[in-house]
């Protein structure tokens, strides 16, 4: 063994939280490994969260305890239900469609 790290040894996948402004810029960051749900990494974010109307997230977000937490928050989720999850959810199609880019985010991970 020389010391050095095999790359077997780095882990390869890792998640980057972010919540952003609504024009993509970042206010808050929070990294994950890469098995770790979505949701359970943001959760963290919560307890500190800016102050905010929306919240907008991909399929990963969908828990009723995560909405509810949310909503608890003074916050409105607007994330679509998990496609295997067998239950609509009602949420603003429009805004998801849009959901801001992140080009800083996509750098720092580069």
């Amino acid at each position: 063994m020389t010391g050095r790290a095999s790359r077997s040894n780095v882990p390869r996948e890792a998640k980057l939280h972010a919540v952003t402004d609504t024009a993509g810029h970042p206010i808050r960051f929070f990294m994950t490994a890469g098995q770790v749900s979505d949701y359970t990494g943001t959760a963290a974010l919560l307890a500190d969260f800016p102050k905010a109307e929306w919240l907008l997230g991909d399929r990963g977000y969908d828990a009723d305890w995560f909405r509810e937490a949310l909503k608890d928050k003074g916050l409105q989720p607007c994330i679509p239900g998990r496609k295997s999850s067998g239950k609509s959810v009602k949420y603003d199609k429009r805004r998801t469609t849009t959901l801001p880019q992140c080009p800083l985010c996509a750098s720092l991970v580069r």
